[in-house]
């Protein structure tokens, strides 16, 4: 798989999960500064399978922490490597790979289209970490496991179809 390859997988699976899943109940949530009350923080494993020709397949650590307008997902590797860290503000989003020149976007849906092809739905996947089904167009969400800290969710449109997988931490 080639670095680009790589990072649109790491990308659309890191900013999928973050949109699509994470449980509620079963997770850690908690503010992460006192200033900041409506902000949470979640961790666990995310997998990513997009059918695309070839088929792309994306796994990885991850921890989620902020609000839909305001946060950072960052991506690590099963030893430990961290493989990007995505940021997002009202005025920007930031991609920031490691060893490559960072990248600035206008906003988190600019980030998602360049790296995945598709803006994720940053909104949906807070909602659906908080365990409320949010409907998102061409999305489909499975809260059945929330409470189990389990979060699945298909795109079928636009294509090519995906399947995201989150289990939150215990």
């Amino acid at each position: 798989m080639s670095p680009t390859t790589r990072l649109r997988s790491a990308l659309f699976f890191g900013g999928l999960i973050a949109a699509i899943f994470i449980a509620g109940c079963a997770h850690s949530k908690r503010a992460t500064t006192i200033n900041d009350q409506g902000s949470a923080l979640w961790t666990g494993r995310i997998s990513l399978q997009v059918q695309s020709e070839p088929v792309q397949s994306f796994s990885a650590s991850f921890e989620l922490k902020g609000k839909p307008d305001r946060g950072e997902l960052t991506l690590i590797s099963p030893l430990g490597n961290v493989l990007g860290v995505l940021r997002w503000s009202p005025l920007e989003a930031v991609l920031d790979s490691g060893n490559q020149k960072i990248q600035r976007f206008s906003s988190v849906d600019a980030l998602m289209e360049q790296a995945t092809g598709a803006a994720v739905p940053i909104s949906a996947l807070f909602a659906w970490l908080q365990g409320d089904n949010a409907n998102v167009s061409g999305w489909s969400a499975d809260l059945s496991r929330h409470s189990e800290g389990r979060i699945s969710a298909k795109r079928d449109q636009p294509t090519p179809r995906a399947d995201l997988r989150v289990v939150l931490d215990q």
